[in-house]
Order: structure tokens, then C-alpha cells, then sequence
């Protein structure tokens, strides 16, 4: 099967599932990353897989707005125009920024994302790591107050790294 796969598609395991099941309706859990280049000249490979920012970002700020994000919080404030959810509280489980020789990963795992909702997140963080808003910020958002919207962070950072599947799920063929 990887044979007749692009070059950026592993098959690593396959499972058989019910009839019923939905690859993205019975997910339990996504992990998204959002990878930035942080150095002044541009990267020389990989760079259509993360954005380039040339000013330093202040991580220490970035990394206190995360934790405010972290948990059950209404996320309409991070949802962009497109599909609309019904309900807009999410659980984000973890929210954590690493930065190794100039790249920042930001990496987000939830029981659900909205429409652009991880962008928006990375978007609002490298607006606070840039010294435009302060960590604080976040709680106004998320209370649906205040006139900042996050903005939409490119694409070209954003990769899905996992897709957790609850057992039982499968089992049952929900």
C-alpha cells in the first residue's frame, strides 16, 4: 500500500472497523502542531511546512496565555467563518510551545477542534509572543468579551499529527 502512497503518506497500521464508523465523527482526540521558523533569514528546506517569523517571539508570554487556554472553555472566539458548530466548547487537553535552534512547535491536543480553531490559537499566540497583546487577553476571548479577534494563522504551519480513537467506540460501531 505505501508504494502507491505520495512520498508525505505512511500507512503505519490498519485496523478493522465497524461498518458504521466515522474516521472523523468517532475520533476521541486530535493533536495538531503548528511549526514556526524563528530566525531571521528564512529556512532553506521544510519551508513550505512552517511559517517564518524574523523577530524574536517572547515564549515566556506565549507559554502563560497557553496555560489560560488549557481546559473546557467556549472557543467561538477561535472559530472562523466557514462550517458553523452547534456547540462551541471544546476540551483542550494540552497546549504546549517547545522551541529547539529556532523553531517553535506549538502543539495542541483536544477532543475536538473548530474550523480553524488551532490556526486562530497559533495566531493569537505569535500576536502575544510579537508584544501586541498581553497573555490576559485570552481570558476576555474566551468570555467572549473584548474587540480582538485572533487572527488566522497560515497553513503552511499547521500539521495533524495523531487521531486518537476511543476502543470501545469502534467496538460498538457507533
Amino acid at each position: 500500500m505505501n508504494a502507491t502512497l505520495p512520498d508525505d503518506v505512511v500507512v503505519r497500521s490498519i485496523h478493522v472497523v465497524p461498518a458504521a464508523f466515522h474516521a472523523q465523527y468517532d475520533a476521541a482526540a486530535k493533536r495538531y502542531r503548528y511549526t514556526i521558523w524563528n530566525k531571521p533569514t528564512r529556512p532553506m528546506a521544510n519551508r513550505e511546512r512552517m511559517l517564518h517569523v524574523s523577530t524574536p517571539l517572547d515564549l515566556s508570554a506565549m507559554r502563560r496565555a497557553a496555560r489560560l487556554l488549557k481546559g473546557r472553555h467556549d472557543f467561538k472566539a477561535f472559530q472562523s467563518s466557514g462550517p458553523s458548530a452547534a456547540d462551541t466548547k471544546r476540551n483542550l487537553r494540552s497546549l504546549t510551545i517547545t522551541s529547539t535552534a529556532g523553531v517553535v512547535q506549538i502543539t495542541a491536543e483536544a477532543d475536538g477542534f473548530l474550523y480553524h480553531m488551532v490556526r486562530r490559537i497559533a495566531g493569537l499566540l505569535l500576536d502575544i509572543g510579537k508584544g501586541k497583546h498581553p497573555p490576559t487577553i485570552v481570558r476576555d476571548l474566551l468570555r467572549g468579551r473584548g474587540s480582538v479577534i485572533a487572527h488566522t494563522a497560515p497553513a503552511k504551519g499547521l500539521c495533524l499529527v495523531r487521531v486518537k480513537y476511543d476502543t470501545l467506540t469502534a467496538k460498538e460501531g457507533r
